[in-house]
């Protein structure tokens, strides 16, 4: 079979239990080739959820999952996919500094043993630059922010040139310019034929770029479509929040 034109996320029937409680219910997600999507929801609806299922980084009861074709247990070519979590602490207690965080991006893109090429110098430093981090890249990533360690996270991310950007939360804690900067890069690799996938609770500036929303409550779809007009959202400007009918769950999983 022919996987060129199979979709790069695709999850049918999806059911996660944890304990004796279901966090999904036979969900379908499918994100087609150079999308931009936004999963949407209270917290506690079950968004990080489903895209951890997507990675195989959390086991579905019930239901598949595949990346561009190939079950998600069966893949291998992680270099066609970035992943920025929900804010952990780009340094987790190791004393790397930005550019060495950044760096680890490349590594699946290098062959073991070789040193980095000067393309691969170039793209780190690129995608220091796109984050506002060119300044801090010598400093250990336990000195900086919150906000700026998940910039490096999402520089690193970056760094890898992926087919397939799949970011938790990514502009959660981070400041206005810091959010605007981040719509501008992956519009950026949305024009160069990127897929994004990205969970949000409010979308902000990077409402623009996204062309599709999908909405949870209570671990089910509930929409699936263009972003929410702003009789389900804050009517600010800029500002898309959604609210689901469903009372939030008060949970310990997002």
């Amino acid at each position: 079979m022919d996987k060129s034109f199979e979709p790069p996320v695709a999850v049918r029937h999806g059911v996660v239990h944890f304990g004796d409680r279901a966090v999904l219910h036979g969900v379908d997600l499918r994100v087609e080739a150079g999308q931009a999507v936004a999963l949407l929801g209270a917290n506690g609806s079950g968004k990080s959820t489903l895209i951890k299922s997507a990675l195989g980084l959390v086991r579905l009861s019930e239901g598949t999952a595949s990346l561009f074709g190939t079950p998600v247990r069966r893949f291998r070519k992680w270099h066609r996919v970035g992943y920025v979590p929900q804010r952990l602490g780009a340094g987790s207690g190791v004393p790397a500094s930005v550019r060495e965080v950044v760096a680890a991006g490349r590594l699946s893109r290098r062959t073991i043993g070789l040193p980095a090429r000067k393309r691969d110098k170039a793209v780190i430093e690129a995608a220091l630059e796109a984050v506002g981090l060119a300044d801090r890249a010598k400093d250990p990533v336990g000195t900086l922010s919150g906000g700026q360690q998940q910039r490096t996270l999402i520089a690193r991310a970056l760094a890898a040139q992926p087919e397939l950007l799949v970011l938790d939360e990514p502009t959660a804690g981070v400041d206005a310019a810091s959010q605007e900067a981040l719509a501008a890069v992956l519009a950026d690799r949305v024009a160069d034929g990127a897929t994004v996938l990205l969970v949000a609770h409010e979308l902000g500036p990077l409402a623009p770029l996204i062309d599709r929303a999908v909405v949870l409550s209570h671990g089910e779809i509930v929409h699936d479509g263009p972003v929410p007009e702003p009789a389900g959202v804050h009517a600010d400007p800029g500002h898309v929040h959604v609210h689901p009918h469903a009372k939030e769950e008060e949970r310990l999983w997002t």
